[in-house]
């Protein structure tokens, strides 16, 4: 909107899109080589296994995998495996030192995602431009991008804007909305207090799924350790969730020192002044700046083109600058040997740090969302669900997210549902499917619903209905569908029963409807002379009798999506807590930093979907798609894993998968290995932990304590502690709710305490 708004004031030929070039990294330059070269795939495969992990989807640099280079230092040992194969292999040394001259060049070219150039004469007076069509779209309406990118737009003088669009203040307006219909309160959203408990409570606990920028896991796990206690630990976060203080483990100092884990130090007693708020770490690109001109005396504008020499990874430029920054902290007394040792904390840091405006702003839109969140959770969490209605994964955690907060998700409603997804007029603590989102139900069906209940009342029963809706709503497939949904069941009326009767209703309905048009009546309604007997004769009895339960959840699967009025793995949600190692949310953000490594996992939940198919030598094997409460992964199934497993692949098993993790071209594709069948039991169960006798310290049990206390729940808590296989039940102050404490269990002790 904002582009097409610049087109429309400045000219259409006076803005333009940015172009943008992505490049090779390691892993694929290795790939690249190696098929270049003429090796079988396998061969390039097997260098990128032997890579170090992922940090936040970024390669290690190939050549820091060999070489010590300042601000990789630390990562230089995870490449001990690369070369040990290095030097052990001479087609290995072969591709690497092919690969290396690959890396960082340019693979092809995009539109920036929010980059814009706006001119005083037409762009074309000033940079080439090329119209660049996506699949199947014309060149005609292509936008317009220009063909040199945003650093030579900067160095022409040319303006150039950020127009970056967040769903997130949609979703804060839609929610503000929701709340004014509702409550009648009008809410100012940018002058909420900033201090808000429950806010910080929320976040303490790592509730923010669904907050901008703070719903990962990891960056869950990180809010927990950190527990924020103010707006400016917040912008912290957000800075310090980036790949240069991670790869450094800033944020893990920074949450220790916040929570006097560990003391606080700085490289110089003259720093103080200057990261006494960050205590003693450099987080934001000021923080980075100011050291500068302090150590090195550098100007600002000298501190600002260290910064662009970092963020930018020319090697000569950040040379350059470290002999300067050396020399400046040798002549301003500070010695080289302390600018050096601060220089290698810059340089790493500055790739991808933010700057402080940057983070605040950030921060400040998380805050409106979670203030909303903790404040009005069914308003906020019902504008979330309707921003991702068309994310089946996101949608799915979504869900799982409001069940997890104690918010019901009812399904569709002829009298409570609008096209998305709302609050419950009556004030539950209830979201109400909308009705758009049913299969075969479009936008002008639900609207042509909606204003008839807006005009005439409440739908009093399933009569009322089709007789005053518009005819265009009485087809046979719209209305199957809005009863497989549920959309009739708070009339009292049973599924089953009306799909047996509808075809009936709707011919008797539309063929009285049309008498009635011609001025025909029946014979009581000419005497009653009201017309109260109009419909006298079209009411059909519908049977009492329902679908079986599992044939009822998945018919409201195939209209919605996902099963809403129950789900079937409710019944084992203890079961996949403690069986796996985590959500399906979480093992694709893991599946990030594990890379190649053949890193194996447990993850559980019920196939949606079981693809049997045969490879061109007659080798059976299997594609399925795995499901959780919170989303949803594609499995494949070698031949040989296939043989051992297949007797378990079928669909709607429910199920607990061992899968491995490898990344192809950027992407995880998850391989399994073996299948364990859950069989449906209902109740909690119990938890049971394991500790060593030498794990049991004093703060091992204080923290156990705390965990445990905080999520309390039906589950009775059985704590084994190693000797003689001596296994001690904990008192019901200690019972839990298991879903809830077991990913901070695991986060606090580690996977292996947790037994199945």
């Amino acid at each position: 909107d904002m582009i097409r708004y610049a087109a429309e004031r400045y000219g259409s030929d006076h803005v333009a899109q940015i172009v943008t070039f992505s490049t090779i990294k390691a892993r694929a330059a290795v790939r690249d080589a190696a098929r270049v070269l003429g090796y079988p795939p396998a061969k390039g495969d097997q260098i990128a296994k032997a890579m170090p992990p992922l940090v936040m989807g970024q390669d290690l640099p190939l050549a820091a995998c060999f070489t010590p280079i300042p601000g990789f230092e630390a990562r230089f040992a995870d490449a001990q495996d690369l070369r040990t194969l290095y030097d052990q292999d001479a087609e290995v040394r072969h591709i690497v030192d092919t690969a290396m001259g690959f890396v960082d060049k340019r693979r092809q070219d995009g539109i920036h995602a929010a980059a814009v150039v706006i001119t005083r004469g037409p762009v074309l007076d000033y940079v080439p431009i090329q119209r660049k069509s996506g699949p199947n779209a014309s060149l005609d309406d292509a936008p317009i991008v220009t063909q040199y990118e945003a650093t030579a737009i900067e160095k022409l003088g040319l303006l150039k804007m950020d127009f970056l669009g967040l769903r997130n203040l949609a979703i804060i307006e839609r929610t503000l909305e929701h709340v004014r219909r509702l409550h009648g309160v009008d809410i100012d959203i940018d002058h909420v207090p900033l201090d808000d408990p429950k806010v910080f409570e929320m976040l303490r606990l790592g509730s923010s799924i669904g907050i901008f920028q703070l719903e990962g896991e990891k960056m869950r796990q990180l809010m927990r350790r950190l527990a924020p206690t103010s707006f400016d630990d917040i912008a912290a976060l957000v800075a310090l969730y980036r790949p240069g203080p991670l790869s450094e483990n800033v944020h893990n100092d920074y949450a220790d020192r916040k929570n006097q884990r560990q003391s606080v130090r700085y490289d110089h007693p003259d720093l103080e002044g200057i990261l006494g708020e960050t205590y003693g770490l450099m987080i934001y690109q000021e923080d980075i700046m100011r050291v500068a001109t302090k150590v090195a005396g550098f100007s600002m504008t000298e501190a600002d083109d260290l910064r662009k020499a970092c963020s930018k990874k020319i090697k000569e430029m950040i040379q350059k600058q470290r002999q300067k920054f050396e020399d400046g902290a040798e002549r301003e007394g500070y010695g080289r040997a302390l600018g050096e040792a601060i220089f290698d904390k810059i340089e790493p840091f500055a790739d991808y740090a933010f700057n402080k405006s940057h983070a605040y702003g950030y921060a400040y839109i998380a805050y409106q969302n979670s203030w909303l969140k903790a404040n009005y959770p069914v308003e906020y969490m019902s504008a979330l669900l309707t921003s991702f209605k068309d994310d089946k994964d996101k949608a799915a955690l979504y869900l799982a997210e409001a069940r997890q907060m104690g918010i019901r998700v009812g399904v569709p409603d002829v009298n409570e549902s609008l096209a998305d997804f709302a609050p419950r007029a009556s004030g539950e603590k209830e979201i109400v499917f909308g009705m758009a989102a049913v299969r075969n139900v479009g936008e002008s069906i639900v609207e042509r619903i909606v204003t008839e209940r807006t005009s005439g009342g409440p739908f009093e029963s399933l009569y009322d209905f089709v007789r005053r809706v518009d005819p265009l709503v009485l087809n046979k497939r719209t209305m199957e569908s809005l009863i497989k949904a549920g959309a009739f069941d708070s009339m009292g009326l049973a599924r089953m029963g009306l799909v047996l009767r509808i075809d009936e209703i709707i011919e008797l309905t539309l063929s009285r409807r049309k008498d009635l048009s011609l001025g025909i009546t029946t014979l009581f309604a000419a005497f009653d002379g009201d017309g109260g007997n109009d419909w006298e004769g079209t009411d059909v009895a519908i049977p009492p009798v329902e679908f079986e339960p599992s044939l009822k959840l998945n018919f409201e699967r195939e209209m919605l999506g996902t099963f809403i009025s129950d789900h079937p793995l409710y019944a084992v949600e203890h079961l996949l807590v403690t069986k796996t190692d985590g959500p399906i949310v979480s093992l694709r953000e893991q599946a990030e930093d594990v890379g190649n490594s053949h890193q194996s996992f447990r993850v559980g939940g019920i196939f949606s979907e079981v693809v049997l198919r045969t490879s061109k030598d007659g080798q059976p094997y299997a594609r399925t798609v795995l499901e959780d409460l919170g989303g949803s992964i594609e499995v494949h199934f070698s031949t040989k894993s296939f043989e051992r497993v297949s007797g378990h692949l079928a669909k709607d098993n429910i199920v607990i998968v061992k899968v491995r993790v490898d990344v192809r071209d950027e992407e995880p594709r998850f391989s399994g290995l073996d299948v364990e069948v859950l069989h449906v039991e209902r109740g909690d169960g119990e938890l049971r932990l394991a500790f060593r006798p030498q794990d049991i310290t004093p703060t091992t049990i204080a923290r156990l304590k705390e965990l445990l206390q905080r999520f309390p729940g039906p589950s009775p808590v059985i704590l084994e502690t190693g000797e003689d296989g001596k296994a001690f039940r904990l008192g019901a102050d200690f019972q839990v709710a298991i879903a809830q404490v077991v990913p901070e269990l695991r986060t606090e002790f580690g996977r292996h305490v947790i037994r199945a």
